[in-house]
């Protein structure tokens, strides 16, 4: 008779290879993870392990989705610090820390967490969140997390942005290429002025920029960031500035090593279905101080002034370089309570905000007094619709980096509303009157042309018809 015990062993077997065969989501300080080993998050979205990018042989520890055959990292730890040979481990400290390192030695740490606090536990999360728990079974709350370290990749619930009261800033980077995830030249962040914009740097020159109200507003299908893929949120307060978008199924955001955003989700293979820069008017400052960029105005160059405002080097923008931007066409005529007003540009991108101020509350009028009476503002713009209240912007240094967009806020751009002097004023006032003028004799000589048409085929008609009245066929008077 079998004995009882290999009964019971015999029973649970299934049970236990179950439990050894199937993948786990956490890590304690017991357990290590070595090259070859995943971590892979409870619905098996995510899976985390060791890797090589590329064509390249260097192994890094990141994390991918699980369920997509086309290996798509999301997240790398050791990007500047990679291993070489596949002897890598990961396992937590004496500290708590979650560490890297080569198994032959743990003197040389690769990457670290860096955290004062010990951890418990690191679980992989299925959002792709790789958090670390404090406590026992996690009871001390969240110490570490992947998502306030972001790479090149916007996951979902992840911020870009900046936590004010720590300083910690969540931004993106590029990979060196598409061989190497170590820091590229290009990064992506939050400039946190009064009016913050959202900038793609190249070392410390800007590239190009998105204004804040762009992404407050990513629910509208604005021209910068289309919401049929996506929800956005924005958050601005004393605490914290940040930008986060909820995307649907396997979407999500990255910043690529020419300094590109773009936006992709998976249909069998990675489709991407928008990207910034987009044209020639992305380019920051494209048209200079006080230029105005339309790449849609039919002419080979894209530059002009904005109102009140000439090239500074017309020979330079003969040779199509509007870099040196404009300068003010009459500068011994005063702005300032000299019967000067402001012409409205359309659709306008607004210039960018780092030096720009903000009221809260104001009328579309308010906003124009405001500036009108201050006579260092060269600009102002409204989200203000009609009689409402809300954000008013107000510029009173160079007007850089203005385009047009084809829609208007918030689908596309705002308009923006320039300080122009008295004889400017004066003329684009009679431009209007005598555009106006234009506008009624052709529409005055359209509605006449219709009138004479519509009168032309009504007589020929009657005529036709008289004509069958009088007509009387022969054989009825010979009867």
């Amino acid at each position: 008779m079998m004995n009882p015990r290999k009964w019971v062993f015999i029973l649970l077997l299934p049970f236990l290879f179950f439990r050894f065969c199937t993948s786990i989501d956490t890590i304690t300080p017991t357990q290590t993870i070595k090259d070859g080993d995943v971590l892979v998050s409870s619905s098996e979205t995510f899976a985390l392990g060791f890797f090589s990018p590329g064509n390249s042989s260097r192994r890094y520890v990141g994390i991918w989705y699980n369920k997509i055959t086309e290996q798509t990292v999301v997240w790398v730890a050791n990007r500047d610090s990679p291993i070489n040979g596949t002897t890598g481990v990961l396992s937590f400290n004496q500290k708590g820390n979650l560490e890297i390192y080569y198994d032959n030695t743990r003197n040389l740490t690769l990457w670290h967490t860096n955290i004062t606090a010990g951890s418990y536990s690191a679980r992989l999360l299925d959002s792709g969140n790789l958090v670390l728990f404090q406590g026992d079974g996690g009871s001390g709350g969240v110490v570490w997390q992947s998502f306030d370290h972001p790479t090149n990749t916007l996951l979902p619930n992840m911020k870009l942005g900046l936590d004010r009261r720590t300083g910690l800033e969540w931004l993106l980077t590029t990979w060196k290429s598409r061989d190497d995830p170590g820091i590229g030249e290009y990064s992506y962040r939050v400039e946190p002025s009064e009016v913050p914009q959202f900038v793609m740097f190249k070392g410390s020159t800007r590239v190009w920029r998105m204004p804040s109200w762009l992404a407050r507003h990513s629910n509208a299908k604005v021209e910068a960031t289309p919401s049929f893929i996506f929800n956005g949120t924005y958050v601005n307060n004393p605490d914290e500035v940040y930008s986060l978008y909820t995307l649907i199924n396997e979407s999500n955001v990255v910043v690529d090593e020419l300094g590109s955003l773009k936006q992709v989700t998976w249909v069998g293979k990675w489709v991407e279905f928008y990207s910034v820069p987009k044209d020639i008017c992305n380019a920051y400052g494209r048209c200079g101080a006080y230029g105005y960029c339309d790449s849609n105005n039919g002419r080979e160059f894209q530059c002009t002034c904005l109102p009140g405002y000439e090239p500074r080097s017309t020979g330079e923008w003969f040779l199509r370089d509007a870099s040196g931007g404009c300068i003010k066409k009459r500068k011994e005529l005063s702005m300032c309570g000299n019967g000067e007003g402001f012409v409205k540009v359309a659709y306008a991108k607004i210039p960018d905000t780092s030096k720009a101020r903000a009221r809260i509350g104001l009328s579309m009028h308010e906003c124009k007094e405001e500036c009108l009476r201050n006579c260092s503002c060269l600009a102002h713009t409204s989200e203000a619709e009609g009689g409402e209240r809300a954000n008013c912007f107000t510029w009173h240094e160079n007007l850089m980096d203005v385009r047009k967009f084809t829609r208007r806020f918030p689908n596309g751009g705002l308009d923006l509303y320039v300080r122009v002097d008295a004889v400017e004023l004066a003329q684009h006032m009679e431009s209007r009157r005598l555009n106006g003028k234009m506008v009624a004799m052709v529409v005055t000589s359209v509605v006449l042309t219709s009138v004479l048409i519509i009168s032309l085929v009504c007589w020929l008609v009657m005529k036709k018809r008289r004509r069958a009245l009088l007509w009387i066929p022969v054989w009825n008077s010979a009867s």
